[in-house]
């Protein structure tokens, strides 16, 4: 029998084996601020590689970015962030509990659509069906006002508003600004790709469940620019190339869901999440949106420079259409996590917890056991220093073979080699497979190609 670990387990597994550690623990944290571990930080990189081999390695024309946290602040004057990047929010006028009305009304009736109200429909469906606040149970709260989320920082050593800069709250905008240099430097035409990882922050009302909203994060961001006329189509493939990238990271289909936007941004021609069925219920770990030329001209207008594109087969001059697809670091760490962390019965007694994480992810790929450790111990630590020339490895001697093998199953090894008196004297290793617990003996001279293949 298989269990998936609910919430509060997933949060002690993380501390525990060294996934994810609360920010400033020393100091009492800072709420929402989580620190990855040796372990999350392997698998977080690990899914940031292959979002790069999915997106940038395979696709043609893609090229990867790495711009500047913090950027002139008429950029996002021209994004329209500093005017209108904000969360309808209220306060409980019994017990001072502030959060956003669209989740507030979400939680209250998961039918209803509260993305399609604006702010005065909110307050009147909250008032006329007697919404309750969440923490007191009681209906009483003030009027929805608008907060902005970004932060602002002050740049040099006076502190005024001339001196106001901010952390983006986006990556998006890094790869619009560039997109000339891009162009340029790569002779890229249309379509291309532009692709960044990088950091974010919003100073969000009501972030919580873990790494799913915090305040800051990281994004994996992917913008398509193109000609008009040919952008739904590519809207709809990446919509869908999404799909097929979360299900090569192994998360279940039946997990996953469109979200077609039914309320658009000004800037949006079309839009549309892919969201994953978490133990909290269902939430969006990717973006995808038609934000047509809006982008590129705001740009232009605010720059004074030519972001047109000329296409020397029609000679036509215009401003490119571009095609956003995001994707949350963090939010997709805890889906995988969800998805492949269990707890297994194993005979009638005994149970072991188990990510089933695949072996491309796996933040360890190979643990390395000698059966005795004054025996074998020496030939094991040689085999150790030849694997760690080619993926991630750990040399584990302590406890009996048994407690070996679980500590493996636990933080997702997917192969374990025991070394013991037949590898003295026949140069074979048990090689232990971590879903099936089957094992069966490799050479040593065949053991780096038997495990290369098996980890790809």
């Amino acid at each position: 029998m298989r269990r998936t670990l609910d919430m509060e387990e997933v949060v002690r597994y993380c501390n525990q084996y060294g996934f994810i550690f609360q920010g400033s623990e020393i100091y009492g944290g800072l709420a929402n601020t989580w620190d990855y571990g040796p372990l999350g930080t392997r698998l977080k990189n690990n899914i940031k590689d292959a979002w790069r081999y999915y997106f940038i390695q395979l696709k043609d024309n893609s090229f990867e970015l790495d711009s500047d946290i913090l950027m002139n602040p008429t950029v996002w004057e021209a994004s329209g962030h500093l005017a209108g990047f904000t969360d309808p929010f209220w306060e409980c006028k019994s017990c001072n509990t502030r959060r956003r009305a669209d989740n507030l009304i979400n939680d209250f009736d998961s039918k209803v659509n509260a993305d399609a109200m604006n702010q005065e429909e909110m307050m009147d469906y909250i008032r006329s069906e007697k919404v309750p606040c969440p923490k007191c149970g009681k209906s009483d709260f003030t009027d929805i006002r608008q907060f902005n989320l970004m932060f602002a920082t002050q740049r040099g050593v006076t502190k005024d508003s001339a001196n106001t800069i901010y952390l983006r709250p986006e990556n998006a905008q890094g790869e619009y600004v560039n997109y000339l240099n891009v162009m340029r430097t790569t002779r890229a035409k249309l379509p291309f790709s532009i692709g960044q990882i990088g950091k974010a922050f919003r100073n969000e009302i009501t972030p919580g469940n873990f790494t799913f909203r915090t305040i800051e994060f990281e994004q994996m961001e992917f913008q398509i620019f193109c000609k008009k006329g040919t952008d739904s189509e590519i809207y709809d493939e990446y919509k869908h190339y999404g799909m097929e990238f979360f299900q090569y990271l192994g998360l279940d289909s039946e997990k996953l869901r469109f979200h077609d936007h039914e309320k658009l941004a000004h800037y949006a021609k079309e839009a549309c999440d892919i969201e994953y069925l978490f133990p909290f219920g269902w939430g969006e770990i990717n973006g995808t949106h038609n934000r047509t030329d809006f982008d590129l001209g705001r740009h232009q207008q605010y720059s004074g420079k030519s972001m047109e594109y000329f296409d020397d087969v029609t000679n036509e001059k215009y401003i490119p259409y571009i095609i956003e697809s995001t994707y949350g670091v963090d939010r997709l760490f805890l889906a995988v996590l969800f998805e492949n962390l269990h707890q297994e019965d194993i005979g009638e007694k005994d149970t072991r917890i188990v990510l089933n994480i695949k072996p491309a992810l796996a933040p360890i790929k190979v643990n390395v056991l000698p059966l005795l450790k004054k025996k074998h111990g020496d030939m094991a630590k040689d085999i150790y220093k030849k694997l760690t020339k080619y993926m991630m490895v750990n040399y584990d001697e302590t406890g009996s073979i048994g407690k070996r093998y679980r500590r493996g199953d636990a933080i997702g090894i997917p192969f374990a080699i025991t070394i013991d008196d037949n590898t003295i004297e026949n140069g074979v290793v048990t090689v232990r497979d971590r879903d099936t617990m089957e094992q069966q003996e490799i050479s040593v001279e065949k053991l780096t190609q038997f495990l290369l293949d098996m980890v790809e």
